[in-house]
């Protein structure tokens, strides 16, 4: 338990988080990895380098803050999370050097500001949020060992075979190198894949959606080659796996893992909604919903750039044709001669208002501009956020 004075004090720097809290983690973030370069075999570098790591980091840092009383409201913040810390193997020995280096950047960026009060109030703080994470995590790690076919740690699975789906999208299909099950998951979870490319100093581990409803013998995963743009490099992991993942190529994977997954306790109408490669949970959740509740009416709104940039075309029509409660609907912004669509251009309320039930529950995933405006239109429209559900790839940021 905080004592009220550590409570109060760790409040009081909520206005300053708010201002200099991307400036901290920045700082808290070059001087980890300096010092600890070993690190650097877990954490995402191109969000490093984008800077959306940090931005995550701080967002988190000041929902502390502002919670610090009731921290019990950021749980669901915590759970999520210590997801993506489970499917990385985030161990508890590796929260003592967080709180050296965090504590360490509060000082270095707010100077004298940081009294010795705010800082021992900070590091009192951080013990106690940094055993929430342990004890959440650790019933996480519980669970992926015991489960039917789970495992700990990362474990070989090989490319059984790949499929191209679009100009940049290709799946792959993963099997245990071992022969044994594997793990089921719920439809909307992702796996972790950690490969390390030639030339490559340190691991790389990526968050990959699984592109299929659950129950089959393996898993897979559908990958955009991610190339390099104006200020953005070239994906390390992606061009890796689309060049070099061939059949039979052996990949290290942590088990299913995250918290953005389809409510099948409901017997409401859904929408999913999905831009690009965005597709992948939507897809699994699909698939579920045709499987299993089929009673239930569902829409599909899919948006690409043309229809060469368009995954998994046939595959949805072939279940719209074969499912009566399926509607599907296309958005191309760019439209190739010859490719057919409903709508031009980009999503908004007006067209989601004519093809959508008003009263469905919603799931969407795609780039991040894709999802605000899918946001912006859902919230002109007036769904309430408790029927609103989607996820980043990636760390998570703000849609309003």
């Amino acid at each position: 338990m905080l004592s009220q004075q550590t409570i109060d004090t760790i409040k009081s720097t909520v206005p300053v988080l708010e201002v200099h809290g991307q400036s901290i983690t920045s700082v808290f973030y070059n001087n980890l990895f300096k010092d600890h370069p070993e690190l650097l075999n877990i954490f995402n570098h191109a969000n490093q380098r984008q800077g959306r790591q940090s931005a995550a980091l701080a967002g988190a840092v000041y929902a502390a803050a502002a919670h610090i009383d009731h921290l019990e409201d950021i749980i669901p913040a915590v759970k999520q999370i210590g997801q993506k810390h489970r499917a990385l193997q985030i161990k508890p020995e590796h929260y003592p050097i967080v709180g050296q280096y965090l504590l360490g950047a509060i000082k270095e960026v707010l100077g004298d500001a940081a009294t010795p009060e705010i800082l021992e109030a900070w590091k009192e703080a951080y013990g106690v949020i940094a055993n929430a994470f342990i004890s959440v995590e650790a019933e996480m790690y519980r669970e992926a060992e015991a489960a039917p076919g789970g495992w700990s740690g990362f474990r070989p699975f090989v490319v059984e075979r790949r499929v191209k789906e679009s100009e940049v999208i290709t799946s792959f299909y993963l099997k245990p190198q071992d022969g044994g099950p594997i793990a089921s998951y719920l439809p909307g979870q992702y796996i972790t894949v950690r490969v390390q490319p030639e030339g490559q100093p340190y691991t790389q581990i990526r968050h990959y959606s699984l592109s299929t409803a659950p129950g089959g013998s393996s898993y897979r995963i559908s990958v955009r080659r991610e190339d390099a743009a104006p200020g953005k490099p070239a994906g390390v992991v992606s061009n890796y796996l689309h060049e070099h993942a061939q059949e039979g190529t052996v990949l290290e994977i942590s088990a299913p893992a995250g918290t953005f997954t389809l409510d099948q306790t409901q017997d409401i109408p859904v929408v999913l909604i999905s831009g690009g490669v965005g597709l992948t949970p939507m897809v699994s959740m699909l698939e579920t919903l045709l499987k299993e509740q089929p009673a239930r009416k569902v829409t599909y709104v899919h948006a690409a750039i043309n229809g060469s940039h368009h995954a998994m075309k046939e595959h949805i029509a072939d279940l719209e044709g074969a499912h009566p409660q399926m509607s599907s609907y296309l958005c191309y912004e760019t439209p190739l001669e010859g490719d057919s669509c409903h709508k031009t251009g980009y999503i908004d309320a007006a067209w989601l208002q004519q093809i959508v039930d008003p009263n469905a529950d919603f799931y969407f995933c795609g780039p991040v501009p894709f999802m605000r405006t899918v946001y912006s239109a859902l919230k002109e429209l007036g769904i309430p956020a408790e029927r609103i559900h989607y996820e980043f790839f990636g760390p998570a940021g703000q849609l309003d």
